[in-house]
């Protein structure tokens, strides 16, 4: 048993009214014990419940962050031609939505920027469909890729995506004490912010409920992350809803973005399975309209205009449309499939 986490574990597990809140050294002490195993897994079970229960502040959430950049994996700074875009989506992925990240990623690359996911298999606690399986299903597999890999993929192609389970094994281990406490911890909200890249980049990060926005504001200024956006997603990930109007915070300003004022509203389009999203997907990347081509035209257009390709949300979503059907975005996809097959067979 850790002494030293016992007596943070105190701190934060006394109850509503004589709980106290950890520094950010704390924190970052706690969260390396964590990664290394040096708790007991009663302690780590018992921290992560009653850190939930409690609710972590910025300050905390930083110090965690910093555990997680001594100790977990960190791309050095690549030739790229723009900051990289980093997103944050839940790592337990989707259960009711289409995830359309992997066709946002595709698009913001084939316009030329680079693009960096990172995430587990499926995972508690919604065992959704998660983005690496997406990608899997399009022919792209990133299992077993190092961290050394991944970055000349980002060079190359303009897209990577970081395994948990091959490039931070000491994180996914910490998956089992999420499936037996039921609920979410706070490392959940560190996958949505981790910025595992030592060059500038731009960070997009979703959530669900509106505290977890403000609590994020507060931690980008602690860890001095100017360039980021958040975004009140679909199921607390980065997909634009098209029902309402989408809630984001770029650099600090407020933008309400609507897609009826893009004739571009509608239902959110259902998960009914991989086979069908499969298939859909591959429909809008042919340059065949479906159900789905207009979700992706307001999530690719709405990126490509906030992260700097295009001077207007319309002609955002133009080029979104000229992208998919030029075949461009396609090609994309095929020049992936072909240099991570060759990595894969070296």
């Amino acid at each position: 048993m850790s002494q030293e986490f016992r007596e943070l574990l105190k701190k934060i597990g006394s109850g509503t009214h004589t709980h106290q809140d950890l520094s950010r050294a704390e924190a970052a002490s706690a969260a390396r014990m964590l990664l290394r195993g040096e708790a007991t897994p009663a302690q780590i079970g018992a921290f992560l419940i009653a850190h939930r229960i409690k609710r972590p502040t910025a300050e905390e959430l930083a110090g965690m962050l910093d555990a997680y950049a001594e100790d977990g994996p960190l791309l050095p700074q690549r030739d790229l031609p723009h900051p990289l875009i980093i997103f944050g989506h839940p790592y337990d992925g989707r259960s009711r939505t289409a995830p359309l990240g992997v066709l946002v990623a595709l698009l913001l690359a084939a316009a030329g920027s680079a693009v960096l996911l990172h995430g587990s298999g499926f995972c508690p606690t919604k065992y959704g469909l998660p983005l690496e399986a997406v990608w899997r299903s399009l022919g792209v597999d990133w299992r077993g890729l190092s961290l050394e890999r991944v970055g000349q993929l980002l060079e190359q192609t303009g897209l990577g995506f970081l395994y948990l389970p091959t490039c931070f094994p000491q994180a996914q281990a910490l998956m089992d004490y999420r499936d037996q406490i039921g609920k979410r911890p706070p490392l959940a909200t560190l996958e949505l912010v981790w910025t595992p890249y030592q060059g500038p980049f731009h960070l997009v990060a979703g959530y669900v409920h509106p505290p977890t926005e403000a609590t994020m504001l507060e931690l980008f200024a602690l860890r001095e992350i100017r360039q980021f956006t958040t975004v009140k997603g679909l199921e607390g990930s980065c997909d634009l809803p098209r029902e309402r109007a989408a809630i984001l915070n770029q650099g600090g300003k407020r933008l309400l973005l609507k897609a009826r004022d893009c004739h571009l509203a509608g239902p959110e389009i259902p998960l009914s399975g991989e086979k069908e999203l499969l298939q859909q997907m591959q429909q809008v990347l042919s340059g065949d309209p479906c159900e789905l081509t207009p979700a992706v035209l307001w999530n690719g257009g709405s990126y490509l205009w906030l992260l700097g390709h295009a001077p207007s949300l319309p002609e955002g979503i133009q080029q979104a449309e000229d992208l998919l059907r030029s075949g461009r975005v396609m090609e994309k996809l095929k020049q992936l499939i072909q240099v991570v097959d060759l990595i894969h067979l070296r």
